[in-house]
């Protein structure tokens, strides 16, 4: 019997290579002699560089850019063997987990770190890059990153701005004078987690700036900020993104690398898949176990569970585990997932739950198997 296990990581609680362990210790008690491969994914946030370069020979350097906070922290870049191309996670410079919960306020953070990231990748000698926009705490657009870059951001009185989501409010001229020049010597490739636009109800503000910490009653406010920046900014450059999918992803960083990079853009998930030969893997497979942190009806808009689903040949059983299942979760049986397990054993402190993750998912994970058995 061969097992294809293919799990997203659960945010903020255990990382995709966590999870895929733990999904095959509960799973080989019950068949200790079954084929398995894991192969843990990321869709365009947490965990797409550490995917990305398990399908190389590459290495993963660690630098200090600006975090979200304007403080300095360490991010992961990964290069390729022969250093041409970059695999850069958005998450790392600006993810939602270096922010305290206290502390999140997408009108305070800033994406300057990505910037500072893709420069350090250029200067480096890389000419393609690829980079993860999913898990970020900022909703400014790009505003930081493409400060980063060299481009500059004026308000009405002539005075640059810093860029973070408030500076969207301000923003009434730019300049691309200083863009580093070197920006025209790359190809870079967006890895986007979801397909949302820029702006309205299904835009990055409306869908996820709450869980950000962006209150009800500011979304309207930010969402109508992003819409005049980016309106002053395509006029500017003479390029139109902000209506194009995943333009929202990371907070608005799908339509700022389209704008200030020249980027395209491609579903994290099927570019994770191609570089990991996944199709390939689940040829013959027998079973296919999938899963995140959340389930809902968000998750068949370009999430990995689905895009991994996908992979699975006609007579396999797939499973998802998770973290917790919320509305619309229905709508993923008619995606390729035949049942849903969540690992939430009972009502607890969100802390004891989220520590204790991958005793959870190993036990589901056993329970599962324990109802396969003999069936398959």
């Amino acid at each position: 019997m061969k097992v294809v296990i293919l799990p997203d990581s659960f945010k903020e609680s255990l990382d995709a290579t966590g999870v895929a362990e733990a999904i095959h210790k509960g799973f080989s008690s019950i068949f200790p002699n079954a084929d398995y491969h894991l192969l843990p994914l990321a869709d365009g946030g947490e965990g797409t560089v550490q995917a990305l370069i398990a399908s190389t020979e590459g290495m993963i350097e660690t630098i200090s850019v600006t975090g979200p906070l304007f403080e300095q922290v360490n991010a992961e870049i990964a290069f390729s063997k022969d250093g041409r191309s970059a695999y850069i996670e958005m998450a790392e410079a600006c993810g939602l987990h270096l922010v305290p919960k206290e502390k999140r306020d997408p009108f305070k953070t800033t994406s300057f770190g990505v910037g500072q990231s893709i420069k350090y990748a250029v200067e480096r000698g890389a000419t393609e890059l690829i980079i993860g926009v999913g898990g970020s705490s900022t909703n400014d657009g790009g505003i930081g990153m493409a400060a980063a870059l060299g481009y500059q951001f004026f308000d009405q009185d002539g005075r640059e701005v810093e860029g973070n989501g408030q500076s969207l409010l301000k923003v009434t001229s730019m300049s691309a004078t200083n863009r580093n020049p070197k920006l025209s010597d790359v190809n870079i490739t967006i890895a986007a987690d979801v397909v949302n636009p820029l702006i309205g109800e299904n835009g990055a503000t409306y869908v996820f700036g709450p869980q950000k910490g962006l209150p009800a009653n500011k979304l309207d406010e930010l969402d109508q900020a992003m819409g005049k920046f980016y309106k002053i900014a395509e006029s500017y450059l003479g390029k139109q993104v902000s209506t194009i999918p995943g333009s929202g992803a990371g907070g608005g960083m799908g339509a700022g690398l389209m704008l200030f990079a020249n980027a395209s853009i491609k579903k994290g998930i099927e570019l994770v898949l191609e570089h990991l030969n996944v199709v390939e893997v689940c040829k013959d497979a027998d079973i296919v176990i999938v899963g995140e942190g959340r389930m809902d009806g968000q998750t068949v808009f370009g999430k990995a569970p689905v895009g991994a689903a996908a992979c699975a040949p006609p007579n396999a059983k797939v499973i998802a585990i998770c973290g917790s299942i919320g509305n619309g979760s229905e709508e993923l049986y008619n995606h390729g997932i035949d049942a849903i397990f969540p690992t939430i054993p009972a009502i607890l402190p969100i802390e004891e739950i989220m520590g204790n993750a991958f005793n959870n998912i190993e036990r589901t994970a056993r329970n599962v198997a324990s109802l396969l058995k003999g069936t398959i």
